[in-house]
C-alpha cells in the first residue's frame, strides 16, 4: 500500500538528497535515513570498500534488502543513492509504497558541484585519474540520460540549481503536506 508519508528523494549525485532530506524531514516532524549510510552501517564498511571487496552485485542486494525493511514505514524521509531506481525491484518499491520526489539539477550545476569531491567513484577516470569539470558535466550527461526516465516519473519534481535550499524545503512541505492531506491521512502543518 502506498503511503503518502514515505518520502524517496531521488536525483543524481550532488543534487542536494543529503542537504535537503534532514531539513525536510525536520520541517516535515518526519524520520530521515539516508539509504547509502544505513547500508555503510549495517555493512560495517564504506559503500567504496564494499564495491571493492563485495562486488556491485552484493552492495545492489543489501540496498534492497533495507529498501524492502522501509517499505511499510510511514512519516520518514529517505535519501536513495542517484542509482537505486536502476534496479527494477527497487524502483518496483519506491513506486509502489511511497512519494518519490526529484530533485533535478543540471549536468553542468552537478559538475560544479561535484569536482572537488574525492570520494565519488564516477569522478575518476579509467586508471582513477581525477577528471576535469568538463569531462564530469559530460559523464553525467550520459549517466543523466540513462536514469532521468525513472527520475522524471517521480510524484513530484524540485529544480535545485538556482533556488535557496530553504526554498525548495518550503516548497517540498507545502507539496507533501498537500498530497498526505488528499490521501485522507491527515498532515502536519508546515
Amino acid at each position: 500500500m502506498k503511503h503518502h508519508s514515505l518520502i524517496f528523494l531521488t536525483g543524481f549525485s550532488g543534487s542536494g538528497k543529503s542537504t535537503i532530506g534532514p531539513l525536510l524531514a525536520n520541517s516535515l516532524g518526519y524520520e530521515f535515513i539516508d539509504l547509502d549510510q544505513a547500508i555503510e552501517k549495517e555493512a560495517g564498511k564504506s559503500i567504496t570498500k564494499i564495491f571493492t571487496e563485495e562486488g556491485e552485485a552484493f552492495f545492489r542486494t543489501l540496498e534492497l534488502k533495507l529498501l524492502r525493511r522501509l517499505a511499510g514505514k510511514e512519516e520518514m524521509v529517505v535519501s536513495l543513492g542517484g542509482g537505486v531506481l536502476e534496479n527494477d525491484d527497487c524502483f518496483s518499491l519506491v513506486r509502489q509504497n511511497g512519494t518519490l520526489v526529484y530533485l533535478k539539477s543540471t549536468p553542468r550545476a552537478l559538475a560544479r558541484r561535484l569536482c572537488h569531491k574525492t570520494d565519488r567513484p564516477l569522478l575518476r577516470g579509467k586508471n582513477g585519474t581525477r577528471l576535469t569539470r568538463e569531462e564530469i558535466e559530460t559523464k553525467i550527461s550520459g549517466i543523466l540520460e540513462k536514469r532521468e526516465p525513472r527520475y522524471l516519473s517521480a510524484d513530484l519534481t524540485v529544480q535545485t540549481d538556482i533556488k535557496r535550499i530553504g526554498s525548495t524545503v518550503e516548497e517540498l512541505t507545502r507539496k507533501i503536506n498537500r498530497l498526505v492531506r488528499q490521501a485522507g491521512q491527515g498532515g502536519h502543518k508546515p
